[in-house]
Order: C-alpha cells, then structure tokens, then sequence
C-alpha cells in the first residue's frame, strides 16, 4: 500500500516553520486561559463555538464539550477562576437539562453525570459527592458500549482517581469477562449498531488502557500485540496506520487521537510492540498537523501526545522536537480561529484549554492525555 493511501493529503496542513521557545509557550497558555477567564459568566458558561454540534440556546455542562471540562482544564492550568462555585452552578444545569436529553447514557465519564462530580471534587467543591459518584459509577460497570465516552471504562477512570477501589476492580472485573477472544477485541454496541472500534474513543485501545493496574503489563501487551498487528495498514517506508473499525474502506481512515495510529500510540504505545509504535509515530509526523483544527479529540494537539508516549518510552529527543513543533503549529490555528470566529473555542477536547494542555504537557515532556491519563 503507497504511503499516501494511509492519510488522506487533504485532511493535513504544512507545518508552520516557527520553532519552539519555552518562553513562548509560557505565553502561549496564559494567553488562552486570560481569555477563556475574560469569556466566562461568573457561573461557567462559555459562548458556542459554529464548529462544535451544539445547538442555538443549548448550554452544555459535561466534560467533553461543556462547562465541567473548562473548568477542570483552567484549574489543571493554575486559573483563579472560581471553578469550585462554577462547578455547582454546571451540575445543577445538568440535572435540570442533560446535554443529551434523550439520551440514557447519563453516568458516563465525558457526557454525563460522573465527570461533573470528578470535576467538582477535584475543584474541592461542596457539590462533590462521593456517594452518588459510587452509584453512577456501579451503575455503568456493564454498560454496553465499553468504550471511554460512554461506558464502564471511562467511568473506571473516574473510580480510579476519586480512591473507589472497590468500584473499579468491580468494572474492571466485567470489563474483562466481556473480551471476546476469538477476536481479540470488544463489541462496541454503540449508536445503534454493533461495532469493534480500534482507537481510544471508542474502542480497544481506551478500553485497555483502562484495565491498567487489574491485568498484569505482560498480559495487556500479549494481548495488543495478538490484537493491534494484523490489523495495522503498512507501507514500505516504516509507516502504518489502523482503521477505526477492522475491514473499513480506505476512505474511512483517519489520521487522529480518536480514531488512527496517532490515538493507539498516545493511549497505549508503551503495550504495543516497539516497532509497531514507531510506525505509528512516523506516520502522524508525516501526515502532518490537521485541517480539522487544534484541539485534542481529532487535532493538531491530540496527534502530538503520540509524539510524548514516544519519547517517553525512548529518551530521543527528535520526538519531543515533533511534539513542540505540533504544539506550535496547534497554537497558531487557535490564534486564526479566534480572529475568524471573534473568539476562542471553549471546550476540552475540541478547543482551545486542551491545546494550553497540550503546550503544558510539551513544556514538562509529560505524556499524560487529560481525562484518560491524568484526572
């Protein structure tokens, strides 16, 4: 297969040719959070960006897209925004208009309840309570979906980093009595159909990534190895890629953290085997930063945590140089959006805090993916 039947050309971007500058990147995240500050009602509600899927008059309250996961970024950024009031206020509106009113997936981690109450009490908010966090958390444990958006292992994220052991191994427990071993994947019962995802999202490698610290390393790389590498897409230039779902179309594949090589490596490149991880790597630094925007979910600085696990697992310092260089082409775009729109992009995983984190995480050299590594 050529390299370029891996990536689509038109998706991608030439990278800026401005270098990094631990000073600039000082900068560059006290400028996005004076004007996440300057944008915000007292309460925590931010304007809507055209480019997210919220609609007119709609207020979002959850992590992926709403209020709780602003907050939760600010303060991981050092913001005096008073987050532990805002937090309330965010909580409140989500039990009076969830941000999928018809939708019955409420405990999960990134649109529901749990990560609101994760937020609140990491904000040391009184709105933090660990016995409804409990509840939510037991009731996802077989939610059919078993990915990090929606089900049990996002929610295990959460009961992980709140100290409620018992209800973890519980999940995780479930989680892996549902691995199928003729395929070596999960099903994804998800958005009405049946499906096994690949990327961290979605699918295996988020899953998996969430049985850490139940299942031995050994195990958990045996198993990705078995799984992730017949499936990868090679070329002969030492580059590969994996569709979202086995057999997609060429057509289908993408070069993201949700969905492509650069989320597989980012979210467990330390399981897979080494070359495979580096195949991965090279293939989203030759891909190059992505049209689609600058944020963490299916952007330029989500692609680049790819380039973090890298150097983590070897000490090069060529992959942090590509980390930074992503850093500062995804500053740059958030900086065109801005003057385009007349403001920032004020959501976690699609705007403009995650990238801040992203520059945060390049500045320390520290891989860790907020709400999948770090809560």
């Amino acid at each position: 297969m050529a390299s370029m039947n891996l990536w689509r050309a038109s998706e991608h971007e030439p990278l800026t040719d401005q270098g990094w500058d631990d000073g600039w990147a000082r900068e560059a995240i006290a400028e996005i959070v004076a004007d996440a500050e300057a944008a915000a009602s007292a309460d925590g509600v931010w304007p809507p960006h055209p480019r997210d899927e919220i609609g007119e008059g709609e207020v979002w309250s959850s992590l992926y897209l709403g209020s709780a996961g602003m907050l939760w970024g600010l303060a991981r950024l050092g913001s005096r925004f008073d987050g532990a009031r805002a937090i309330t206020a965010a909580l409140a509106r989500y039990r009076s208009t969830p941000d999928h009113a018809q939708d019955p997936h409420a405990p999960s981690l990134w649109i529901g309840e749990t990560g609101i109450l994760m937020a609140a009490a990491r904000l040391g908010s009184p709105a933090a309570d660990p016995v409804r966090l409990r509840e939510l958390i037991h009731a996802n444990r077989e939610h059919p979906t078993r990915e990090l958006m929606w089900g049990a292992p996002g929610t295990m994220l959460a009961a992980r980093a709140c100290g409620l052991e018992a209800e973890w191994r519980e999940s995780a427990m479930a989680l892996w009595a549902a691995w199928n071993a003729d395929s070596g994947l999960w099903t994804q019962e998800l958005y009405g159909r049946a499906s096994e995802y690949l990327g961290p999202a979605h699918g295996f490698a988020g899953t998996l990534h969430a049985l850490r610290r139940s299942v031995p390393d050994a195990v958990l790389r045996e198993r990705v190895g078995r799984a992730l590498s017949p499936l990868a897409l090679r070329d002969g230039a030492g580059l590969a890629n994996w569709p979202p779902v086995p057999g997609d179309p060429p057509e289908k594949l993408r070069v993201q953290w949700c969905h492509g090589a650069p989320g597989i490596v980012a979210t467990i490149g330390d399981l897979l085997p080494r070359g495979l991880a580096f195949a991965g790597g090279e293939l989203t630094w030759h891909a190059g930063p992505l049209r689609k925007g600058p944020g963490l979910c299916h952007g330029t600085a989500g692609n680049g945590f790819a380039f973090l696990r890298l150097h983590a697992l070897t000490g090069e310092a060529t992959w942090l140089d590509r980390a930074r260089r992503f850093a500062v082409h995804a500053v740059a775009q958030v900086r065109h959006e801005r003057d385009a729109v007349g403001h920032g992009r004020y959501t976690l995983f699609t705007g403009d805090i995650g990238v801040a984190l992203y520059v945060r995480a390049c500045l320390d050299a520290e891989p860790s993916f907020p709400t999948v590594d770090v809560l």
